[in-house]
């Protein structure tokens, strides 16, 4: 705890706030555990080396991890429980799977280099379910599963009753918007014909 009052970079809001203790090949070391959902990622800091301050490792995972925008409103914050708090807690408690669709557009296509995130992974194939009018069992083909969980095994997939209940959400949200859409049209057609 004593060390903790030194730990007031942003970056360990994206980190247990107590990390456990551990020795290996002589050496002690701190490790901090990812708080990201689905994320079993742990930084080890030894204590016993000239670096055991730096932070470059647990800024190199935070940026892979929750991307390059959300470390830079992390280093805004005055502090590392202000980080934690109004930005990172904000993060795990209302990320959505609508939120995700709102920032959809057409132009070109670029692919990402960070693995998705449990929602953006859902949202994503809610969409692919959607477009390409896929069974919602599509999620436990063995083909689907290999090229999914290539190079990391660990990688969340859905089960098919929760991309059902995905794209039911999906559809009662899309036909509120719509309906509402059309009552403002319809308003609109109603008043252009008074005059």
């Amino acid at each position: 705890e004593c060390l903790s009052k030194e730990w007031v970079s942003p970056i360990y809001a994206f980190f247990k706030p107590f990390p456990t203790i551990g020795h290996k090949n002589g050496w002690r070391y701190y490790e901090f555990q990812c708080v990201a959902k689905g994320c079993r990622k742990r930084i080890q800091r030894f204590l016993d080396k000239k670096d055991a301050k730096s932070t470059s490792n647990m800024c190199k995972h935070a940026r892979t991890c929750w991307g390059e925008e959300v470390v830079k409103a992390a280093d805004n914050a005055k502090s590392c429980d202000v980080a934690r708090e109004s930005i990172i807690n904000e993060i795990l408690t209302n990320g959505s799977i609508m939120a995700l669709f709102k920032h959809k557009g057409k132009g070109k296509i670029t692919y990402s280099h960070r693995q998705h995130t449990k929602t953006k992974m859902k949202a994503e194939i809610v969409q692919c379910v959607c477009e390409s009018a896929c069974p919602f069992n599509i999620v436990k083909d063995q083909v689907f599963l290999y090229l999914m969980k290539t190079g990391q095994p660990e990688y969340y997939i859905p089960s098919p009753s929760t991309v059902s209940r995905d794209v039911k959400l999906v559809f009662a949200q899309t036909r509120q918007c719509i309906a509402k859409m059309l009552q403002v049209r319809m308003v609109l057609v109603l008043l252009s014909q008074k005059k």
